[in-house]
């Protein structure tokens, strides 16, 4: 530069720095127009080295940034060679610690860009990277001057990013073609690329900084709206960052990010309907084409003159010569032209082309990681206590069970452990998200068939995976996009540009090594797509992991809330339906967890739990039935409340759902045995007492009660027996229930055995209640007997003798007026 140009670039005066870059924007104009690129290289390395790169001097960094921008203007189109040079030392400054230096560097990269266009993608990241720092920027010139580069980069971006090739690719990448894949040549071709953005992406979503966060969010909804990027597809990479941004309290960055999310959500709900239309539009082709009748040659040409998206036919693979060179070629020609479709040839029917058109829609060839969204999801769940993360968790879960419920089962297990205990959650939107999730996931596992056979049956997966070549999972991914490539070259009428579709193709059969695993597991994903995944890859993902689900419904019978674990052993009746050998044997540690749920203070929890107990009883075989049944006696003997305040109730329900004979026999073996091995005869007359009671008044006994009057046969006698045996722990039991049988001579009998015993309190007590039982319904026989003393003499002497042994009570008046009330006959 002349030394009164590098003076006054120097200079602490702005406006002397800014006649000074104009007179150095004539010169390399002039140098320009005479071809002297080396002069210009120079001056820019000056520029760059000795005034940008001063740390040490403001005033020459300013001038250097000003000197660069003018630089810059005056290049014009010719900028793009030298844009290596110009802009590391402009990003440079964006970190200086001088507020004046930042703002002049955010002037100068305003500047360059404005010139650079396109070009000023090849260093996206930087500039990108730079503005995400300024955005939180203490002085308020700078945040204003970085809003306005921000605005134009964006603009640059939505204008270009898709399509823009740089112009000095041809130099530094042409060489051998053939030698190059397609897909390799087409990224280095492009200006931007979305999957090294990613990364960078990644590193920034989990800042704090609330400024930071909306510039983040703005960037995230731009780049989406452009639909040949297909962000959507990397959005596992930044979810989980960006679901954090719904905590903050800024209510502008919680209004942003929902309004985001939301915008994923409702795209990833329209690819889903995209690929299912598309599965079922060529399943229905194929079904008929199974019941066409003609030769195999029509029956080869038969999908290629009906639609583009079926497996293609040996001919459409090898017409298919899309290079990414040729492509570029067409997209900067289209560019240039500002026509609205590729001047491709036509050749075809124009009901092949109506075809073609009708079925090709944006979106079909967009994979997405589901299972990758769901890991994100359940984790947020349990590791978030933040309302409207977990609303918005639930609302994406709910809605990929009409996506891809096959993917949601493996996560069945950890997802139950989050999902029931908000089912009592505080806050009301969240309980309702909860509740629906629960249903959802509930109705799918009863819609799967029985011992846990595949999943994907209900939404007809595995008719569409069939439908691909099961080899591996690269081989028919690449080979089942061909036509889609094929149909965006040889039909771009009444479409988008070709270009971005081309390179949206390309993305989706190799992308980059660094966001494979981004993409890859779309072989889970509910709607049969036969370009997405064999059949041998679904197997894996589709089996209910049976004993994890178990523990983790287990876990909550300690949950606080009545409607958890409510829930949680209604998943445990509907599993043990579904598979009942595969869970909850009585050598599972679940056993003692559900006896111990019989002490819940809640009495429907201990409903379902004796219906979940009862259902394993049924299903299983006798030993079951008898440790069953030793179990409950154990816990009635270690928790007398229990006995005392539920016994009835847990005897009444095991009596409805499974035999009260089985029932009783086998209690009453047990209290036998055990009364006297055991020597605890208190607690087994207690167990007795209650046994009885419930034999005389329940109303799910009735049956029981008559086989048990029914003495002529021997079931009868033998049933009596096994009773009898056990009853003698409790002599007014004993009573009781030989009344019960119409046994009254040996009830006398056992009254003189009353004689010879002390009448205690508890025993008085329970003659009086068997009194007043005897008024009840239920001895309407006995007191209808009353009226043929010739035929039941015994049983008048049974009532006497107990009107013997009461004393003066409401009781003893209430026996003696029935007594009286038919001594007329002459008894």
């Amino acid at each position: 530069m002349d030394t009164s140009v590098s003076k006054a670039l120097q200079d602490k005066l702005y406006d002397r720095r800014k006649a000074g870059a104009l007179e150095l924007e004539s010169i390399i104009r002039n140098a320009l127009a005479d071809g002297n690129h080396d002069k210009i290289g120079k001056i820019v390395h000056q520029l760059c080295h000795d005034y940008a790169y001063a740390v040490h001097q403001p005033h020459a960094r300013n001038g250097g940034l000003i000197g660069l921008a003018a630089a810059a203007i005056a290049l014009g189109s010719e900028v793009a060679r030298y844009l290596k040079e110009i802009v590391p030392p402009v990003l440079a400054c964006f970190s200086d610690q001088d507020a004046r230096v930042r703002y002049y560097a955010c002037e100068s990269m305003y500047n360059i860009a404005k010139v650079a266009k396109g070009e000023v993608l090849l260093y996206f990241n930087d500039v990108f990277d730079a503005l995400c720092k300024l955005a939180a920027d203490t002085e308020l010139s700078v945040k204003n001057g970085a809003e306005l580069l921000d605005r134009l980069v964006k603009d640059i971006v939505s204008e270009s990013a898709a399509t823009y090739a740089s112009i000095l690719v041809p130099e530094a990448a042409i060489g051998d073609d053939e030698g190059e894949t397609p897909d390799q040549s087409v990224e280095v071709s492009t200006a931007f690329s979305l999957p090294r953005f990613i990364p960078l992406l990644q590193e920034r979503i989990h800042v704090l900084n609330p400024f930071t966060r909306t510039f983040l969010v703005s960037w995230i909804t731009l780049l989406d709206s452009i639909p040949d990027l297909e962000l959507v597809a990397f959005l596992p990479n930044f979810l989980g960052g960006l679901l954090k941004f719904l905590s903050d309290p800024n209510q502008d960055v919680h209004t942003t990010t929902k309004e985001a999310l939301d915008r994923f959500l409702t795209e990833i709900k329209k690819i889903a309907a995209v690929k299912k239309g598309i599965a079922d539009s060529r399943r229905s082709r194929e079904e008929k084409d199974r019941k066409a009748s003609g030769s195999s040659e029509a029956a080869v040409m038969s999908p290629e003159s009906e639609h583009v998206e079926p497996e293609p036919a040996e001919g459409e693979e090898q017409e298919l010569p899309v290079t990414p060179t040729a492509a570029n070629d067409e997209f900067e020609s289209k560019a240039e032209d500002g026509d609205s479709t590729l001047n491709i040839s036509q050749d075809g029917d124009d009901n092949d082309e109506n075809d073609i058109e009708d079925e090709w829609i944006p979106g079909q060839d967009v994979q997405i990681d589901y299972q990758r969204i769901l890991e994100i999801l359940v984790t947020f769940l349990s590791e978030s206590r933040e309302e409207e993360i977990q609303v918005t968790a639930l609302k994406w879960i709910e809605t990929f069970f009409d996506i891809c419920p096959e993917d949601i089962l493996v996560f069945t297990p950890r997802l139950l452990a989050q999902l029931l205990p908000a089912l009592s959650h505080d806050v009301d939107l969240v309980k309702q998200a909860a509740i629906r999730v629960n249903q959802a996931l509930m109705a799918y596992i009863m819609s799967l068939p029985e011992d846990g056979a595949k999943a994907g049956s209900q939404t007809d997966t595995a008719q569409g995976a069939t439908q691909a070549q099961p080899t591996q999972a690269s081989a028919p991914n690449s080979a089942s996009f061909v036509p889609t490539i094929k149909a965006l070259q040889t039909n771009g009428e009444a479409r988008r540009e070709s270009a971005p579709n081309v390179r949206s193709a390309r993305r989706v059969v190799s992308p980059e090594p660094a966001e494979t695993q981004a993409r890859t597991p779309q072989a889970m994903t509910p709607e049969p797509q036969t370009e997405q995944k064999p059949l041998s890859e679904s197997v894996p993902h589709t089996e209910l992991d049976y004993e994890a689900a178990v523990n983790a419904l287990t876990l909550q019978f300690l949950h606080e809330h009545e409607a958890t674990r409510v829930a949680a052993l209604a998943w445990l009746i509907m599993l043990h339906r579904k598979s009942p050998r595969r869970i909850l044997a009585i050598q599972d540690a679940t056993f003692p967890a559900l006896l111990k749920t019989l002490s819940d203070p809640a009495e429907s929890v201990v409903t379902r739990d004796l219906l979940l107990l009862s259902q394993i009883s049924k299903s299983s075989d006798d030993s079951y039935f008898t440790s069953f049944m030793v179990n409950l006696l154990k816990l009635f003997t270690t928790d007398r409340r229990l006995l005392e305040s539920r016994g009835n109730l847990i005897i009444r329900q095991l009596c409805l759902s499974l035999s009260p004979e089985k029932i009783y026999r086998t209690m009453a073996d047990c209290l036998e045995r055990d009364s006297y091995d055991d020597g605890d005869l208190e607690f087994a007359a207690i167990m007795v007492q209650n046994l009885n009671n419930n034999l005389i008044t329940a109303p799910e006994l009735q049956d029981l009660r008559k086989r048990l009057r029914n003495l002529d046969s021997r079931d009868g006698q033998t049933f009596f027996t096994v009773l009898f045996r056990a009853w003698c722990v409790n002599a007014v039991a004993t009573f009781s229930l030989c009344l019960l049988a119409q046994a009254y001579e040996q009830a006398y009998n056992l009254l003189q055995i009353f004689a010879e015993l002390e009448m205690t309190v508890n025993m008085l007590i329970q003659i009086d209640k068997l009194v007043q039982l005897l008024e009840s319904p239920v001895f309407t026989y006995l007191r209808m007997q009353l009226l043929e003393p010739e035929r039941f003499p015994y049983l008048y002497k049974c009532l006497y003798g107990l009107l013997m042994l009461l004393p003066q009570s409401s009781a003893f008046a209430a026996l003696k007026n029935r007594l009286n009330s038919v001594s007329a006959i002459g008894y």
